[in-house]
């Protein structure tokens, strides 16, 4: 039997799919993680750090904005697609990046230019970047411009993330600052990063993606140890993971990003890969 060539790629990309275990991965999703990290070691060599990422079986990066992180200002100049030949070559993808609320009030066209030619679909705002005694109304402000910036993004054929950290989990007046915001944001121009980290603090994910059916795009993985108080690999901790993936499904989630040292990246992946 023959193969014309569009059939041998065909059966050469199932065959690599096959090999790198891609529908073992939860959501049947290939395994990612946010560069942030490692951010001095991409800073330094920005293709042999993507090379060790790969290395480890990540298959997908989120990145971080150079204009807006000044540990990625060495990547500033690098253009868009460059960048993703770079990403591409080994054997990496990205289609989520961070940003900075400025930059995006300031910059958004070329922002969002740069995003279509490094080939991303997801924005993701990191931090408003309040200042502790903010209140409500501030936190209400905040998010109307953000649904303002995401009608552009979304024009551009994009979609536009919010990244929580702890901040969103504490209250003002009762209200949890969280809560608020997804009573703020448009459910359809903004979608949330959850970041699972909040654990800490004594938040699950699981109750959020299962509270706002529909409303996130994508999650950050880190766990948790009660005992030693501080992060550790994802399956080491006390974060359920079966029920994370579980309320995942039911929350929308696209695509999540382990956000880790690169000590505790190789565990993770490892955990994860064999999550059934």
């Amino acid at each position: 039997m023959t193969l014309t060539r569009r059939q041998f790629a065909g059966a050469g990309a199932l065959s690599l799919a096959a090999h790198r275990g891609l529908h073992a991965d939860p959501l049947g999703l290939p395994i990612g993680c946010q560069v942030y990290p490692v951010r001095n070691a991409l800073a330094k060599d920005f293709p042999g750090t993507l090379r060790e990422i790969s290395t480890l079986g990540y298959r997908t990066i989120e990145m971080c904005s150079p204009p807006s992180y000044a540990e990625f200002r060495p990547l500033v100049d690098m253009k868009a697609a460059d960048m993703r030949k770079t990403i591409e070559a080994a054997g990496l993808r990205c289609e989520s990046c961070h940003y900075g609320f400025r930059e995006l009030k300031e910059n958004l066209d070329e922002r969002v230019a740069f995003a279509r030619e490094l080939g991303l679909k997801q924005m993701v705002l990191s931090t408003f970047g309040l200042r502790p005694e903010a209140t409500l109304d501030d936190w209400r402000r905040a998010a109307g411009d953000l649904n303002r910036i995401a009608e552009t993004i979304s024009k551009a054929g994009l979609q536009t993330g919010f990244h929580n950290h702890n901040n969103e989990f504490k209250e003002i007046d009762g209200v949890l600052i969280y809560d608020e915001l997804m009573r703020a944001f448009d459910p359809a121009l903004v979608k949330m990063q959850f970041q699972v980290a909040v654990i800490s603090v004594g938040y699950e994910a699981a109750a959020y993606l299962s509270k706002y059916p529909g409303r996130f795009l994508s999650m950050h993985l880190a766990d948790y140890s009660s005992a030693e108080k501080k992060a550790v690999p994802v399956g080491s901790g006390v974060v359920d993971w079966k029920k994370l993936f579980a309320a995942a499904k039911t929350g929308g989630v696209k695509n999540y990003f382990v956000e880790m040292n690169l000590d505790a990246m190789g565990p993770s992946y490892t955990y994860l890969h064999g999550l059934t």
